[in-house]
């Protein structure tokens, strides 16, 4: 195929065309009109714009200043807050600090008095030489169920710690020697010489006495086991069964019933010296007649009859040579029949009779709570009256 050269555009040399209206002055005039017109609305929108751009500044601002009149407000109210929790932090620590040191004053006067006791007490002990038992039983405290020495043990390390220090510190007087001469040096230490002869002394005799009471103790719990030895022998139990930390066990009469064994130790030491095999024995005999009982009173069936001719019959002779026992059998039978009868109806008439009078206990007790039901709403009338 060939191919077709494109086509050149022709250029026409036609005048062009005039506009509509060109040269028109009521056309130009219009569009003139038409010009301001749009102008004017175009001022308008921009003066609007502009206003709505100024009040949106403004408002603008008012926040802000709002804001920043917040944020001074705020940290003021932060800065009272943090002053009244340092203040209310600083009378917390002061008020604790005051009720510690009122704690270590009453625990000091406290500790003073218990020693100006026991000063009482080894004073008393030393003038009067008395001889009986080393011990006293301390009286529990009434408010809280302990004795001293129970709360004693219960205190902590720094409790004891603290206790310690207090007693230590009006017992250990310090020493005033400043300005003492050689001669006052000597009496001073000739002093604590014979304060410490006299400590030592104390301390002697109370480990001495702290000995006689463990003794003591000693005896006491050996008497105390003895007393308890005998209780359990008295009860049937081991010797050594009360003596112990726990309880002793309970005994049951099988690992299988949770039954508790009532026996007495006879009883039960019987059992090791042939008594077992007397009781397997009237066990076994009591069974036996149970079961015999049950056998010779079970309901006894008749053979069938006969009836036709008995092989080997002779002239003259029964048709069964058992006719006699089946005939006596009858009769037995009729006569258990009407025992059983007569019993069953002997039960009849017992659970009647039972069943007759829970039905009148029945009766009076709906009776009763009919009364009392009757009692109550006359009382709740009477309480809304």
């Amino acid at each position: 195929m060939k191919s077709t050269p494109p086509r050149r555009r022709r250029l026409s040399r036609r005048p062009a065309r005039r506009r509509k209206g060109e040269g028109d002055p009521e056309f130009i005039k219009r569009q003139d009109q038409k010009r301001s017109d749009l102008d004017d609305q175009l001022k308008e929108y921009i003066t609007e714009w502009r206003k709505q751009r100024s009040k949106e500044e403004d408002e603008l601002k008012k926040l802000k200043e709002k804001q920043a009149k917040r944020k001074v407000t705020r940290a003021e109210e932060e800065q009272k807050m943090a002053q009244r929790k340092k203040e209310e932090e600083e009378r917390r620590v002061r008020e604790a600090e005051e009720k510690k040191q009122r704690e270590i004053e009453e625990k000091r006067m406290r500790l003073e008095e218990a020693e100006k006791k026991r000063q009482a007490m080894l004073q008393a002990m030393k003038d009067k030489d008395k001889k009986g038992p080393n011990f006293t039983i301390a009286k529990k405290d009434a408010g809280l169920g302990l004795s001293s020495a129970a709360m004693e043990r219960n205190k902590t390390k720094e409790q004891l710690e603290e206790e310690k220090k207090i007693s230590l510190s009006f017992r250990i007087k310090p020493l005033a020697i400043e300005g003492f001469g050689e001669a006052k040096l000597r009496e001073k230490a000739q002093e604590l010489w014979e304060l410490i002869v006299k400590l030592e002394t104390e301390k002697y005799d109370l480990e001495e006495r702290q000995k006689r009471q463990d003794y003591d103790l000693k005896e006491l719990k050996e008497r105390q086991k003895q007393q308890l030895r005998h209780k359990a022998l008295k009860k049937g139990l081991d010797p050594e069964a009360l003596t112990g930390k726990y309880p002793p066990k309970i005994q049951v009469a099988s690992k299988y019933e949770r039954r508790v064994d009532t026996r007495s130790y006879d009883d039960k030491k019987k059992l090791f010296e042939g008594g077992w095999d007397e009781i397997s024995k009237d066990s076994n005999e009591k069974i036996w007649n149970e079961k015999k009982e049950q056998y010779t009173g079970r309901q006894k069936s008749k053979l069938p009859k006969w009836f036709g001719e008995r092989p080997g019959k002779k002239a003259g002779e029964p048709e069964t040579p058992e006719g006699e026992e089946d005939a006596k059998a009858d009769e037995d039978i009729v006569e258990d029949d009407e025992e059983v009868e007569e019993e069953v109806v002997e039960e009849e008439d017992e659970e009647a009779e039972e069943d007759e009078e829970e039905e009148e206990e029945e009766e009076e007790e709906v009776e009763e709570e009919e009364e009392e039901e009757e009692e109550e709403e006359e009382e709740e009338e009477e309480e809304e009256e």
